[in-house]
C-alpha cells in the first residue's frame, strides 16, 4: 500500500462502535484528512447485496461454512473495489468490522475454528491488513438491549441466543490478547465522550495521528 492507514472497529452487537467510527471520521476530516468510511458485510455494491443475505432472516438461515464463504466473497469484493484503491491514494480507511468479525462470529461462536477463517481470509484479503483495530468490549445483555432498539430489520445476529453472544465476547477478548501489537481493547460501557477520548489517545500513541 502507499501512505494510507487502515483502521478497523470491532465488537459485539450494540457496543457503540458505529457511533464512534462516525465521530472519528468527522474529527479526521475536520483536520483535513482524506477519510473513507466503510463497513462489513458491505462496502461495495456487490458486497452490499451479499449483506442483505447475511443480516436478515432467521438465525439458522445459513450453515456456518456457507455463511463464512459468503462473508469471504463480500470481503474480497470490498477490498478490491473500495479499500485498496483508497489506501493506494493515501486515504485513511475506517471500516466498521473486518476479518476479526469472521474469526469471532463464525470461527469461535459458530464453532468453525479460527484456522478455517484464516484460510478464507488469506484468499479474500491477501496482504490488505489493518494497521490498528479497536475492539469494543461490553456486557452482552446491555449490548443486545441497545441493538434490539435500532429497529432497522438487520437483526439476524441479534436473534441468536445468549450463549452465542457470550462466546462472541470471549472470542474478541482472545483476539485482542493474541494480537496486542494491532488491537486496542475499549471499555464500551463508558460515556460516548470517554470512549472517544480513549480512541483519540490510542491513535496518538499507536499511529501518531
Amino acid at each position: 500500500m502507499a501512505d494510507g492507514i487502515f483502521i478497523t472497529f470491532e465488537g459485539g452487537e450494540g457496543s457503540g462502535k458505529s457511533t464512534q467510527i462516525k465521530r472519528l471520521k468527522d474529527k479526521l476530516e475536520s483536520a483535513g484528512r482524506d477519510v473513507v468510511l466503510t463497513r462489513e458485510p458491505g462496502g461495495s455494491p456487490g458486497a452490499e447485496e451479499i449483506r442483505q443475505l447475511l443480516v436478515t432472516g432467521a438465525p439458522n438461515r445459513w450453515e456456518p461454512v456457507t455463511e463464512a464463504m459468503l462473508l469471504a466473497a463480500a470481503r474480497h469484493d470490498h477490498v478490491v473495489r473500495t479499500i485498496r484503491p483508497a489506501l493506494m491514494r493515501g486515504a485513511i480507511v475506517l471500516c466498521d468490522r473486518f476479518y476479526d468479525s469472521s474469526i469471532a462470529y463464525q470461527g469461535y461462536a459458530h464453532g468453525l475454528g479460527p484456522q478455517v477463517i484464516e484460510t478464507l481470509t488469506d484468499i479474500a484479503v491477501g496482504d490488505t491488513r489493518p494497521d490498528l483495530t479497536f475492539i469494543f468490549d461490553m456486557d452482552v445483555e446491555t449490548g443486545l438491549a441497545r441493538a434490539r432498539g435500532r429497529g432497522d430489520g438487520e437483526d439476524r445476529y441479534e436473534q441468536m441466543d445468549l450463549a452465542f453472544h457470550q462466546a462472541l465476547r470471549q472470542a474478541y477478548r482472545d483476539i485482542a490478547a493474541n494480537h496486542p501489537e494491532r488491537c486496542v481493547m475499549v471499555a464500551a460501557d463508558q460515556s460516548m465522550d470517554a470512549v472517544e477520548a480513549e480512541i483519540r489517545q490510542a491513535l496518538k500513541d499507536r499511529l501518531s495521528l
